[in-house]
């Protein structure tokens, strides 16, 4: 599977390269396909796939699974954002943005660029905090299918992701899922706050 391509089902690609989708922002909805293993043999972590089946993004853990720290990285292995447990504090994790020209420096080190908090009992399995704005992950029930979506402070759903079906209408493993992604949404954030969700969820 990581030498190969993963395909959504057929919906029109919003942009034409790889490039474009590491600028993180796109004004059309978009959908892709996250695959919770290591592109790295025998190793635990995420691979995410755009409409055309490219990796744009990924996470390798290696041979530990549910590390205190974990980076989420382009196809090229560039660092886009490192995530990490705090310490004393249950279920609190932190991420911090690299900055594109210099990407041995991180940006705001004080400052996380986004903090995720593990929520115990009903629906909203994590309340999150990026600078000033509220965003929360919920649990889907879709009958015996894994499922979770990104919902803002108004109840608007910015991403939501699913059990992956094959164009025969098959539902594939729990480890496969689609990510739909609203306009005006940066993509590398979510995808951090997915990896976030997979070590909570100990995915990863």
């Amino acid at each position: 599977m990581a030498k190969g391509k993963v395909y959504p089902q057929e919906q029109e690609s919003t942009t034409s390269s790889l490039e474009s989708h590491v600028q993180c922002l796109s004004s059309k909805r978009e959908r892709y396909t996250i695959w919770m293993k290591s592109l790295v043999l025998h190793s635990n972590g995420c691979t995410f796939y755009d409409s055309k089946g490219n990796i744009v993004y990924r996470v390798d853990n290696y041979n530990k699974k549910g590390k205190r720290e974990v980076n989420l990285m382009d196809l090229q292995g560039n660092v886009v954002c490192t995530i990490k447990k705090r310490l004393l504090a249950f279920g609190c994790w932190q991420g911090h943005r690299y900055h594109s020209s210099n990407s041995d420096s991180r940006s705001d080190q004080e400052q996380p660029w986004f903090q995720v908090k593990r929520c115990l009992t009903g629906k909203t399995a994590c309340e999150i905090k990026v600078g000033s704005q509220n965003l929360c992950i919920e649990r889907m029930s879709i009958g015996k299918s894994f499922g979770f979506r990104i919902v803002n402070k108004d109840g608007q759903i910015i991403g939501e992701a699913k059990q992956k079906e094959s164009s025969s209408g098959i539902v594939l493993s729990n480890d496969v899922l689609t990510l739909d992604l609203e306009g005006g949404t940066d993509h590398s954030l979510i995808m951090a706050l997915i990896t976030v969700y997979g070590l909570i969820c100990d995915l990863m």
